[in-house]
């Protein structure tokens, strides 16, 4: 018998048959059949990357699909400067994201820690936690999305109480009960999982986007409870957003950054 990743994928697929998990579609073409037809409904993932891999476009994708597609309301928290760049960004694909805001199927909460007291950083970050919990619970949201916990971590002097408070914000997170994605920018190696190696211990799966030009590639590093494809997968952005190429593989060594 020959041994392989689609032989891995049946025999798992065999053992959690008899395990009922409801799974959260991430309506990205190609992406959820790799993955038993979503992640599990209130998981944290986390989508890591060099710069330009497409994870805010991933993470947004998740949003948008999630209220147009299943009628699900979703927060998206960001630390980016400016929100006009995220409207900005989702229009670039013709997702109409005013009348989602306006049906109150799209959030946007802008976490700015530049105006937090930095000699009790660490604390504020934690508090945010209720913050974001109230605008959850104001808009009924069931997605997540935290765009970056690398900004976030960013701001925590000393690497030890960094990888503190990201991790006790990570596990505060999953407390809130939405299936939630995390990005985290990485330096792009193959090996690279997160930014400070501590994200992929608190998440139930990591998915790694890769951008080895004119090639996207991505792989599902782990999916708790679920039969995943064990290989790399091509990808690339569309006019409509991400489309996963999951009848291709992408062998390691075609990976070249």
């Amino acid at each position: 018998m020959i041994i392989n990743s689609k032989t891995i994928v049946i025999t798992l697929k065999i053992i959690f048959k008899v395990i009922e998990v409801k799974r959260v579609p991430l309506g990205i073409e190609g992406l959820d059949e790799l993955i038993q037809g979503g992640v599990p409904k209130g998981a944290s993932i986390l989508i890591s990357g060099g710069a330009g891999t497409g994870k805010t476009i991933f993470a947004t994708q998740f949003l948008y699909n999630g209220a147009t597609k299943y009628n699900e309301p979703g927060l998206y928290v960001t630390l980016e400067t400016n929100l006009k760049n995220i409207t900005w960004d989702m229009e670039n694909f013709r997702w109409d994201i005013k009348k989602l805001q306006e049906k109150e199927l799209f959030k946007i909460y802008k976490l700015n820690l530049a105006e937090k007291d930095s000699e009790n950083i660490e604390e504020e970050v934690l508090e945010e936690l209720n913050i974001i919990s109230e605008y959850i619970e104001k808009v009924s949201a069931t997605r997540l999305v935290v765009d970056s916990t690398t900004s976030l971590a960013m701001w925590i002097r000393g690497s030890a109480a960094m990888r503190k408070t990201l991790f006790q914000f990570t596990d505060g997170l999953k407390k809130l009960e939405c299936t939630t994605l995390l990005t985290s920018e990485t330096k792009g190696g193959k090996n690279d999982i997160s930014a400070f190696g501590v994200e992929e211990f608190v998440v139930d799966g990591v998915m790694v986007l890769y951008l080895h030009p004119p090639h996207r590639t991505i792989f599902i590093r782990k999916m708790r409870g679920t039969a995943q494809s064990m290989s790399p997968h091509p990808f690339e952005i569309t006019e409509n957003g991400i489309v996963v190429r999951s009848k291709e593989e992408v062998p390691w060594e075609g990976i070249k950054l």
